[in-house]
């Protein structure tokens, strides 16, 4: 039996969805600590219920998917529309040389992944599933991948896959870069941890790490109102956006500059947010640009949950998980050999190195989590939290999408 619904009723289901998982996140303290995303809280716990459904009844669902690739690329184009190319100025060398260790971790990630997948005798496009597209890219580079893989390579539960997997990386990467960080501070006495007085001190001191994390995300000037006017500018620069993605993958089409649209999106974001700053003087609303690719984005979870045949993935499960399972040792040793060396063996190196388990196996705010945990015992690291959330939120995502375009051209 088949039930089919369409683009209205997707959309309430979606938002039922999404309350679902802000009421769930409120309620239940494991969701809140890892920061595990509202639409996956609330969309894992109905996936199971059709799953439960088709099971007992052998009833299919079928939700309308035309409006989830729309809200897949304003999340993308949000994701661009942020990449001031001001910020890397502000991150220094560092920055850059943090930016190499990923750019190496991305091809270790998916070394993992698909020399596993091959030995297991999986398609080799599962190891990228369970590497850099759900670990390192999350929810979001997650179901749009896994669409172009379904759609283009025919790998059948992609997305399915992906979300799976990008939820494993979120608990892992929040279980993992603490206690890791405090291991390398405590080996190499790199600090001592902080008294009570100390710590109520520094809560109160401008410039602490909570600061820190607040100037990033909103700029040091007076509160800008999100009004009528400041949507419709955002809505026509996120428009320009898809404008100029459309183009694009009609112009390339069939050509070695053939990417998915979602990249093509991005990349307008890049080019339509740096053309205004620098070309025109335009100031572009961060916040409202977050608002919208955030809805984006939870909006296209929920759809994307409500859409996943949990029972394609039952006969992967093993295989998936013992993936996962090295993918997890794999970070954990990059991180301690590679990422902490390389940025100095020092304090801000140990604390660089919990945000790298956050995001290399979750989120930038698991990241940046990860290393207020590790600050709030041992006393602030300004480098490291300028620099994780500067590559976690779009640089990574940016290089991460031409590695994996790469990667797939030479798998096929």
């Amino acid at each position: 039996m088949h039930l089919s619904f369409s683009a209205y009723y997707t959309l309430i289901f979606a938002v039922l969805v999404l309350l679902l998982g802000k009421w769930l996140t409120r309620h239940i303290r494991f969701l809140r600590d890892f920061n595990i995303p509202e639409p996956v809280s609330g969309g894992l716990v109905v996936a199971a219920l059709i799953f439960a459904l088709h099971q007992a009844t052998g009833l299919t669902l079928a939700f309308a998917t035309g409006m989830q690739t729309s809200f897949m690329l304003v999340f993308f184009s949000s994701i661009g529309l942020s990449a001031n190319f001001a910020k890397l100025r502000e991150g220094g060398m560092g920055l850059v040389v943090f930016l190499g260790v990923i750019v190496a971790f991305i091809f270790v990630q998916n070394g993992v992944g698909v020399g596993l997948a091959t030995l297991l005798g999986l398609d080799p496009l599962i190891g990228l599933v369970a590497g850099s597209i759900t670990l390192l890219g999350g929810h979001g580079t997650a179901g749009a991948w896994g669409s172009v893989l379904e759609n283009q390579y025919g790998l059948s539960g992609a997305t399915a896959l992906g979300i799976a997997c990008a939820t494993f990386g979120l608990v892992i990467g929040g279980l993992l870069g603490g206690p890791l960080a405090k291991r390398l501070i405590t080996r190499h006495q790199l600090a001592q941890p902080r008294t009570l007085a100390e710590k109520e001190v520094s809560e109160h001191t401008p410039g602490n790490d909570s600061s820190q994390v607040a100037n990033f995300e909103t700029p040091n000037t007076a509160p800008r109102l999100i009004t009528a006017e400041a949507a419709i500018e955002t809505l026509a620069l996120f428009a320009g956006c898809l404008a100029f993605a459309e183009f694009m993958t009609s112009a390339t089409q069939g050509t070695m500059l053939q990417l998915p649209t979602f990249v093509w999106a991005l990349g307008g974001g890049v080019v339509i947010r740096n053309v205004l700053d620098y070309g025109f003087g335009f100031k572009v609303f961060d916040r409202a640009i977050d608002v919208f690719g955030n809805a984006g984005l939870s909006i296209y979870l929920a759809i994307a949950l409500l859409s996943l045949k949990l029972w394609e993935l039952a006969e992967l499960a093993g295989p998936l998980m013992l993936i996962l399972a090295v993918q997890t040792v794999a970070l954990a040793l990059f991180a301690v050999f590679i990422t902490f060396r390389t940025m100095g063996r020092n304090y801000d190196a140990a604390v660089l190195a919990a945000g790298h388990c956050g995001f290399g196996m979750g989120a930038t705010p698991t990241a940046v989590a990860n290393m207020q945990a590790i600050t709030s015992q041992y006393g602030p690291s300004h480098k490291a939290f300028l620099i994780v959330p500067l590559v976690g939120a779009f640089f990574i995502d940016i290089i991460n999408a031409f590695v994996l375009q790469l990667m797939i051209a030479w798998l096929r």
